[in-house]
């Protein structure tokens, strides 16, 4: 049988891999496009939380009901769009899927394995890895060439960039499409080779473990390094605000595999974001389940 390459006027369905922080609001956003979405989680509790989050979370479907851009009717449509499952199987006829479970390389390419099994052969694999290399993935597949990085951005619903991230043996085929597919969600994609931490994330860890090298030292507090940030350079918030976004364990992965992919010093994780990652002050307690706090909760209190 000859294996056509997907076109995207042939995407229907989609199946979203892991509905937490980012799975949950990438499911909202291709809902709300028009496609049918499978939101898939080992945790039952995980799926009724991500439902009630895309209804009623800070950026859910009624929060645009409240601003006039939707109506509630509109809101029960896009609701009635979005299936849940705790099994794989559920991806057996989808024509995309998004996976973003949680940032181990084992972990998503025993996924990939799975989903390589499951899907039909022309279904297209993304990733919404924030760091591991795309090829990497791949491996784990007997369709490389349909494996590629479509890296999203917290909170999915409100920001735009996708980075499209091209791994070594991903088709022009599957690019194409997958540029075609972000464009008509309604994000920007902007295509990148593949590498440890591809664009984004090798700039954002350099930039926010520089920041807490200069905690360290004794420059300058949490609160004043972001104030100084937004005033000084315009950026919408802080290093150390944004580690609390993203999570600190998230940063802290991540750093760990662009060094020990690089061996460039400037990655390695500072000694204080480990013993915050253990302690388990690992982000924003609004955002990040589990969580003690971050930078705010536990380093502003001391310094004031």
């Amino acid at each position: 049988m000859v294996i056509t390459s997907l076109k995207l006027e042939e995407i229907k369905k989609v199946a979203v891999i892991g509905a937490g922080v980012m799975g949950h609001g990438i499911a909202q956003v291709c809902a709300r496009s028009g496609y049918e979405v499978v939101l898939i989680d080992v945790s039952e509790e995980v799926l009724r939380k991500a439902l009630s989050l895309i209804r009623e979370g800070p950026f859910g479907l009624m929060r645009l009901v409240e601003k006039g851009k939707m109506s509630k009717e509109q809101v029960e449509e896009v609701m009635l769009r979005i299936k849940t499952s705790t099994s794989y199987n559920a991806a057996g006829d989808v024509d995309y899927v998004i996976e973003a479970v949680p940032e181990d390389l084992e972990l998503k390419k025993k996924v990939f394995k799975q989903l390589d099994e499951i899907c039909p052969p022309r279904s297209v694999l993304a990733s919404n890895t924030t760091s591991i290399m795309i090829t990497e993935i791949a491996s784990a597949v007997k369709r490389p060439d349909k494996v590629i990085g479509m890296h999203w951005f917290n909170p999915a619903p409100v920001m735009r960039l996708v980075e499209v991230v091209r791994g070594m043996l991903t088709s022009s085929e599957t690019l194409k499409v997958t540029v075609e597919l972000a464009k008509k969600l309604g994000k920007v994609p902007i295509e990148v080779k593949d590498g440890p931490g591809f664009f984004t994330s090798r700039f954002l860890i350099a930039f926010t473990l520089e920041a807490i090298r200069l905690l360290e030292a004794g420059v300058a507090g949490v609160k004043d390094m972001d104030e100084m940030c937004k005033l000084g350079f315009g950026f919408p918030m802080g290093p150390f605000e944004l580690m609390d976004l993203v999570g600190l364990d998230v940063i802290h992965h991540a750093a760990n595999y662009i060094y020990e992919a690089t061996k460039d010093a400037k990655y390695a994780p500072p000694l204080t974001l480990s013993k915050m990652v253990t302690a388990g002050y690992l982000g924003d307690k609004r955002v990040k389940a589990g969580s003690k706090g971050g930078w705010y909760e536990y380093w502003v209190r001391r310094e004031a």
